[in-house]
């Protein structure tokens, strides 16, 4: 992310041109950057990955909007984050000229202008129906007995993005989607009275690392959670399953059999070494 907000508009030739090493003045105190020169070789996972696809040259644009969240990542540039690239794929090696990419640049800068507007339509959009659901949903409650919420239409899942939600309420249990079963979460209701119990609710994208005992148990289906307490030992439940299996992997397809060279990073071990960070976590 931090290269492709750097330099907007990145260049590769030719993924199979042998890398040149630079070399660099002694007197200079520090390593030279080259994250934004156009000379600047790919790595060798990226020139592996485009020769995977039958790729050699490459012109990737960064599409960049405006930062929507206070929490900005300090690589990105200020009030800007990267939404998404533009990538053109050429089968033998090729150079597009400095006007060219300028034009490039430009027309991706008025998609990006378009694009802004559209994700914060949508953002609009989302707030209106979230505060519509709420206002129906505390209705119910105010109505009729938090049952409602789960029984009727709209329901808790329509207010929250998750793959299952459930009400444990006067120790009876009503589920929808995909949930742990009855015995499970009353052991999370368990669970969270003992070690939470001075808080109205917990939210985690990964209940291993939240320090639910059992979570392990629970499988990919159920990782993230988050609960709130309506009474002083009922509790509200969304659940979220294992980002993973969200995941579609883009590369050729391979044996299974077939392993990485451990010397290297490869677009193999790459996609593994990005499985292995988000094991027992949802979506956050």
């Amino acid at each position: 992310r931090f290269l492709f907000m750097k330099n907007r508009v990145r260049m590769i030739c030719d993924c199979l041109a042998p890398p040149v090493k630079v070399i660099q003045d002694a007197s200079l105190p520090q390593p030279l950057s080259l994250c934004g020169s156009t000379l600047r070789s790919p790595h060798g996972c990226h020139a592996q990955y485009m020769a995977n696809m039958g790729s050699i040259a490459s012109l990737v644009m960064s599409v960049t909007i405006n930062e929507d969240g206070d929490d900005m990542d300090c690589d990105q540039q200020k009030g800007r984050k990267l939404w998404g690239l533009v990538v053109c794929h050429h089968t033998s090696p090729r150079f597009v000229p400095f006007p060219l990419r300028y034009a490039c640049e430009f027309l991706i800068q008025v998609f990006g202008v378009q694009i802004n507007k559209e994700v914060e339509l949508a953002a609009q959009m989302r707030e209106k129906h979230i505060l519509q659901t709420q206002t129906v949903l505390c209705d119910m409650l105010l109505r009729d007995a938090p049952v409602a919420i789960i029984t009727q239409s709209p329901n808790v899942m329509d207010l929250v993005k998750c793959d299952g939600a459930a009400l444990y309420y006067r120790k009876k249990f009503w589920l929808l989607g995909v949930t742990p079963t009855e015995a499970q979460i009353r052991d999370i209701a368990e669970w969270l009275l003992e070690y939470h119990g001075e808080s109205t609710g917990l939210s985690t994208d990964s209940l291993m690392e939240a320090g639910y005992p059992v979570a392990s148990v629970l499988g990919d289906a159920i990782c993230g959670m988050a609960a709130i307490r309506i009474t002083s030992k009922d509790f509200l439940f969304w659940f979220r399953s294992h980002t993973a299996k969200e995941i579609k992997w883009g590369g050729a397809k391979h044996d299974p059999d077939d392993k990485d060279d451990q010397k290297r990073m490869h677009p193999r071990s790459s996609f593994k070494a990005f499985l292995e960070v988000v094991k027992w976590r949802s979506s956050p």
